[in-house]
């Protein structure tokens, strides 16, 4: 069996990986578990995922994995990627090779230049030619998610990715359909890529990954690209959900709310949050709804 590559955070160049033949996906986590290890060396401004894969990591569990492909785009994730390659410096632990990838996200023509070169480097470690680069991109467009079955009023959920789909259950619940990504769903999207004659698919792969709103440390105007989503979508609530350790995200809500606001859709924000949302979410959110919906 050929040795592993999963990911951690945002806006990777998740064709290339794919490219390899190898890539399993991103690390996945378990906070309903003590984690004495990670609690050792992590401050607690760490999101509880980090904590779980570092406890994980030390633990012998991600054995089987050859590498992790870290993103420099989101603060959580590159900080983690520090921290482990300390750890196994120091022999504390030892584990699948950590890797960054530089994702530069400045909206510059040398910012798209950077991570041209990054993800030639890239690719080189792990072996991936121009040619399968350029299948995997068209196998990537050709994919489309499938819309989701369930019907009723939407809600638009937006601020910190929640760890799984329970406050998506919790709407539905309530009669609605709750519309924004789980963490998981936040790592492992990608916008369809646009090849043009001519164009290296490092260029075109860059460009695709720069117009991504998924990164909390990303430069496009988050206002805007909410009220384009209320168009898109006839949200007829939102929940601004932010956790206490999201200290990126964070700086949006004042200018959230107040699009929101200007929309005509009313808004319920929760801030300094539980991540695992244990601290009574799932009730004000219904109650919310409900009364939206009266």
């Amino acid at each position: 069996m050929k040795p592993m590559i999963a990911s951690v955070g945002p806006v990777l160049p998740l064709p290339l990986l794919r490219a390899t033949g190898r890539y399993r996906g991103p690390l996945g986590w378990n906070v309903e578990r003590p984690m004495p290890f990670a609690g050792e060396w992590l401050e607690s401004k760490f999101p509880l995922w980090a904590f779980s894969i570092l406890e994980d990591w030390a633990a012998g569990a991600l054995d089987d994995l050859e590498m992790v492909v870290f993103s420099r785009a989101d603060d959580a994730a590159q900080r983690l990627y520090y921290y482990v390659c300390e750890l196994q410096r120091r022999g504390v632990m030892s584990g699948p090779q950590p890797l960054i990838c530089d994702v530069t996200l400045i909206p510059r023509p040398h910012g798209q230049a950077h991570l041209e070169a990054a993800l030639a480097r890239l690719a080189d470690r792990l072996g991936v030619a121009e040619e399968a680069l350029l299948r995997a991109l068209d196998e990537a467009g050709s994919h489309a998610p499938e819309p989701p079955a369930f019907s009723g009023p939407l809600c638009l959920l937006s601020g910190t990715p929640p760890p799984d789909r329970r406050l998506h259950d919790v709407a539905a619940q309530a009669g609605w359909r709750m519309h924004g990504p789980t963490l998981t769903e936040s790592w492992s999207d990608m916008p369809s890529v646009t090849h043009e004659p001519g164009e290296s698919p490092f260029a075109a792969l860059a460009r695709a990954m720069r117009g991504t709103t998924a990164a909390s440390r990303g430069f496009r105007d988050r206002n805007a690209a909410l009220a384009a989503e209320v168009g898109q979508t006839g949200a007829r609530a939102a929940v601004l959900w932010f956790t206490e350790e999201d200290e990126a995200r964070i700086w949006d809500l004042p200018g959230q709310k107040r699009v929101l606001e200007e929309l005509g859709v009313p808004v319920l924000a929760l801030t300094r949050r539980d991540w695992a949302a244990r601290d009574g979410a799932g009730r004000e959110i219904t109650q919310f709804l409900k009364e939206t919906a009266a």
